[in-house]
């Protein structure tokens, strides 16, 4: 069992940048994958961005075009480094953890049993 407490989401303008960071209650480096996902009212929860366990591979949404990093440390932390937001971005965001994960797993919200509570994040046009 983990817990996972984001933080870090805020209002910004459009072409702004924002750092999420997520930290897990215990050591996870080397067990658990990661990922962002977002989501806004009436519509699906999507992946923003998976890292293994390892922290070697890293996948993205395709909407992400390169503007946004995600990363870990070898313990509890995890960060999505966001740049050139806009509008669309807006969403609240979802830090999510699973046991081991694979190059499938990581991409789908319905492998990951551990949630935080999210944090907002609103871009203005």
């Amino acid at each position: 069992q983990v817990t996972l407490v984001e933080s870090g989401g805020g209002s910004v303008q459009a072409g702004g940048s924002l750092r999420l960071s997520c930290r897990a209650s215990k050591n996870i480096f080397r067990i658990y994958s990661m990922a962002w996902f977002r989501q806004v009212p009436g519509k699906e929860r999507e992946l923003v961005a998976a890292i293994s366990f390892t922290g070697k591979y890293k996948d993205y949404g395709d909407f992400v075009k390169g503007r946004f990093t995600i990363s870990r440390d070898e313990s509890t932390d995890m960060w999505l480094q966001m740049n050139s937001l806009n509008p669309e971005d807006s969403a609240m965001y979802y830090c999510a953890a699973q046991v081991g994960g694979t190059s499938t797993s990581r991409l789908d919200s319905a492998a990951y049993p551990f949630w935080g509570q999210g944090t907002e994040v609103t871009v203005s046009s």
